[in-house]
């Protein structure tokens, strides 16, 4: 394996480098007996290889892996984050939500890789331009409890006039519980006495996701 994964960049692109590689750049050095491209593999061999598991990583978890202190791990953890928000900022540019696709990638990004559930909540404008977003709810491992009360006060004050619902599945399972499918019938019901639409409800795991109005779950 080519060991100057820089010079390797500069001559022959970013695509020619290995995930091993694009890491070892990140760790910049290696400790005693251990380049950066080592320690890089031993970071991707304790996430079996698995670029999803990887981001899901704390600090700690970084860290137990020789060469890497928080200050490295940090670093890794920022450039993960930093690509997952490049998807966001697409859709943002655009300032408008036409599909599922658009939804999950303005908003997916801030869901797939946590460890607990989250429930989000993305508000638009009648010509559904975003207007913003906001975390309402955050819980355990397997569920979390969302007030249809927060949700609406906060539409109301961002004079929204339709909704997109949000949350992830730490289990990797996309299936809709039928909690998640009565609170979402709940929000429905409020909506509408408000005059504001709930457009869709997606389901966020590490690997893809779930609309309920693709499905015809709406």
């Amino acid at each position: 394996m080519d060991e100057r994964p820089r010079e390797k960049l500069i001559h022959h692109g970013k695509q020619s480098l290995s995930n091993t590689e694009l890491l070892g750049i990140l760790i910049a050095t290696g400790v005693k007996n251990k380049s950066a491209i080592d320690v890089a593999r031993d970071l991707l061999a304790l996430a079996e290889n698995d670029l999803n598991q990887l981001a899901r990583f704390t600090v700690n978890d970084f860290c137990k892996v020789e060469g890497i202190g928080p200050a490295k791990a940090i670093t890794i953890i920022s450039a993960i984050e930093f690509g997952g928000r490049r998807e966001s900022q697409t859709v943002q540019k655009r300032k408008k939500i036409t599909s599922s696709t658009d939804a999950y990638r303005y908003i997916g990004h801030k869901l797939a890789d946590q460890s607990h559930e989250e429930f989000w909540v993305v508000y638009l404008s009648r010509s559904n331009q975003i207007i913003g977003e906001s975390c309402v709810s955050k819980g355990g491992f397997s569920q979390t409890v969302v007030d249809p009360k927060v949700i609406y006060k906060s539409a109301l004050e961002r004079k929204a006039s339709a909704l997109i619902l949000c949350h992830n599945h730490p289990s990797g399972n996309l299936k809709p519980s039928q909690a998640d499918l009565s609170l979402t019938d709940k929000i429905k019901a409020a909506g509408k006495l408000l005059d504001i639409q709930v457009l869709d409800h997606l389901i966020v795991t590490s690997e893809s996701y779930l609309s309920f109005a693709d499905d015809g779950l709406m």
